[in-house]
């Protein structure tokens, strides 16, 4: 009874130590508990009684940490409370485990190795890696994403997000594996890290494109933003911002920011045209061909028509489609919480690089795209600045928006491209090739931002080489910890 009681209360504390690892995403940003946290994980894994024990340790920690950083995945559920209301526990829940499942697995496989503290930090960033890309992929809250905002992040240049993962576990492990010396070389790794972040960040920038962006934030209620009657309103606010003041080089709307199609409301493409006085305006609007829908980023010019057009291909699962959508809609009505038009979004082909001429050449991201940053690096050319368009009502206004939003920033210092996000409710800002924002609209709010280009800079080392260094570094690591001493031969 005493040993079991024992069991649950380091169950108890894992579960604790995930939610304290938790605060170091955004908004809070607390990087500081989030070591500790995972440093307090490491030493309940190397003192499990075996693998079992660090798998039970590893998912009661991984569930308190998703439980508590991806909260706002109930927000969407809660935008037709009637209907998909009583599902919004169970996404907590379930989410929250399966990805916890990932974390249990780190900590069995560390009870194998010979050196469990450094098997937990070589498996739980492979793991991390792992799961942005299976089933379609969700590299949310990472425990690398913590440093997104402070000078560390620059590392993201050199390594990208797992490469930020493996630093917060080493930092973490050492002090576990050697204790005072350990602490001292954690210290000496965060001062390493913070140093070349500051001098990266001191470096000379590129100069600012000349052109005029327009980022227009119509702030639609997404529990209101397809209601018909007022359709007419929300486009209206966009109109009448496009056309404030002098007219901007490119003007930028969001995600299914447009609440009409233009296959059977074709004026509506005459007054965007109109409002930005003919120049460009890359606008969300869903489309529908040969009896499939997309969800889409539209560039409307001159006097209505569209120059060029890029479909959403890497789709939100039950977001935008439902898996085997076709069974689940004709036999249990089942359609996709986001798709207006149809049962689900059929995915584009791809990512693309669209040349705007004088705007230079972008890479559109809609909404869920920008946390792949395998997507932004398969890329069939290298753009000049991305462009990620999306509508962040769905996720609420306490969490999901700003990590999302920090995300985004984290593909900027990656690729040494400036981004502009463009939001329904926010966040609307401009990021420096470095990841810096460089302006930005107050979140939930209507308005309009004019703001200049950043400049690019050169190709980074991940923009080159992506996963492929660290994924080696780790498997160093891994069999590292995973070696036995030799036996003496007498």
């Amino acid at each position: 009874m005493a040993h079991r009681l024992a069991g649950r209360r380091r169950l108890a504390l894992a579960f604790g130590l995930g939610l304290l690892a938790a605060l170091g995403q955004a908004p809070w940003g607390l990087w500081p508990l989030t070591l500790a946290g995972l440093a307090g994980l490491v030493w309940l894994v190397t003192r499990a009684e075996g693998a079992r024990p660090a798998f039970w340790i590893g998912l009661a920690a991984g569930t308190g940490h998703f439980a508590l950083a991806l909260s706002w995945i109930v927000e969407p559920f809660l935008i037709d409370i009637a209907r998909h209301g009583w599902m919004a526990p169970f996404a907590v829940l379930f989410l929250a485990v399966g990805l916890g499942l990932f974390w249990a697995l780190a900590a069995a496989l560390a009870r194998r190795a010979r050196l469990p503290a450094l098997g937990f930090v070589a498996s739980f960033t492979v793991l991390e890696w792992l799961r942005g890309v299976i089933f379609t992929g969700f590299p949310w809250a990472m425990a690398g994403h913590v440093w997104i905002g402070t000078p560390p992040d620059q590392l993201a240049a050199l390594a990208g997000p797992s490469g930020l993962s493996l630093m917060a576990l080493l930092v973490a492990a050492l002090p576990v594996m050697w204790r005072w010396r350990g602490l001292v070389a954690s210290g000496v790794m965060l001062a390493l890290a913070f140093g070349f972040g500051l001098w990266r960040l001191d470096q000379p920038m590129p100069g600012d494109r000349a052109v005029t962006l327009r980022l227009v934030q119509p702030n639609a209620e997404q529990s209101l933003k397809w209601d018909q009657a007022l359709a007419d309103e929300f486009l209206g606010r966009l109109l009448d911002l496009t056309a404030e003041g002098m007219p901007a080089d490119l003007t930028l709307w969001p995600e299914t920011a447009v609440p009409f199609m233009l296959e059977y409301a074709p004026t509506v493409a005459d007054l965007v045209v109109a409002a930005s006085n003919g120049r460009p305006v890359v606008a969300g609007i869903q489309r529908e061909e040969a009896g499939r829908y997309y969800n889409s980023l539209r560039i409307l010019e001159g006097e209505g028509e569209e120059r060029v057009r890029y479909d959403k291909a890497h789709l939100v699962p039950f977001g935008e489609y439902i898996p085997f959508g076709d069974l689940a809609y004709d036999w249990f009505g089942l359609r996709a919480f986001a798709a207006q038009a149809g049962a689900t979004y059929s995915a584009g082909p791809g990512p693309m690089v669209l040349d705007l001429g004088p705007m230079g050449k972008v890479l559109p991201l809609i909404c869920y795209e920008a946390i792949f940053p395998r997507f932004v690096n398969a890329a069939p050319e290298r753009a000049d600045w991305m462009l990620q368009a999306t509508n962040d009502a769905w996720f609420g206004v306490w969490t999901g928006p700003f990590q999302h939003f920090a995300q985004a920033r984290l593909r900027a210092v990656e690729q040494g491209l400036p981004l502009v996000r463009v939001a329904n409710t926010g966040v609307t800002a401009v990021v420096d090739a470095r990841g810096r924002v460089v302006a930005a609209l107050p979140f939930g709010r209507m308005g309009a931002l004019d703001a200049a280009l950043p400049g690019a800079l050169p190709p980074t080392p991940y923009a080159r080489w992506g996963d492929g260094p660290v994924l080696l570094l780790l498997a160093g690591l891994g069999l590292l910890a995973l070696r036995r001493p030799r036996r003496n031969a007498h």
